[in-house]
């Protein structure tokens, strides 16, 4: 089903997964690598890759540190890709030095603030937050987020 932005691109139904297995998280990034390939007008290759990689981020990032389950939503318009993953955890997502020597990560709430045009962190209502990714569609350099959390 799609729905109609402002400029009268028709863009897809808005997407929404809960899960809470790792597994889960490719599933997710089949999901919005299908989400993508329907939006018209369509994303270059790179920016749905770009899209695919936060998705896969922040979902892996909710598994992990968020309290074990998650729920991702995707909606477009015209000009941008938004990107709202949920979960049951009121901590807010902590810079950290990436650790190269033992695998414990450290990379991807850099890299989602790195290739989110903007990032937001909102808590829940009674617990849990939402973290908002926004792409912009014309993406004509390297963006990077303005993180912002609404503690």
């Amino acid at each position: 089903m799609n729905g109609t932005a402002t400029t009268g691109a028709a863009v897809p139904a808005a997407l929404v997964i809960e899960d809470d297995s790792l597994s889960g998280v490719a599933r997710a990034r089949d999901a919005t690598r299908t989400f993508a390939r329907g939006l018209d007008p369509a994303l270059e290759a790179e920016a749905a890759e770009t899209l695919i990689l936060v998705v896969s981020e922040l979902a892996t990032n909710a598994l992990r540190h968020g309290g074990g389950s998650y729920t991702l939503r995707l909606d477009a318009t015209a000009e941008s890709v938004h990107v709202a993953v949920s979960d049951p955890s009121a901590s807010p997502p902590r810079e950290r030095d990436p650790d190269l020597s033992d695998g414990t990560g450290g990379f991807g709430w850099h890299m989602i603030r790195h290739l989110a045009d903007d990032v937001t962190t909102v808590p829940g209502p009674g617990q849990g937050k939402t973290i908002y990714a926004h792409l912009n569609r014309d993406r004509t350099e390297e963006g990077g987020a303005t993180a912002q959390l609404s503690w």
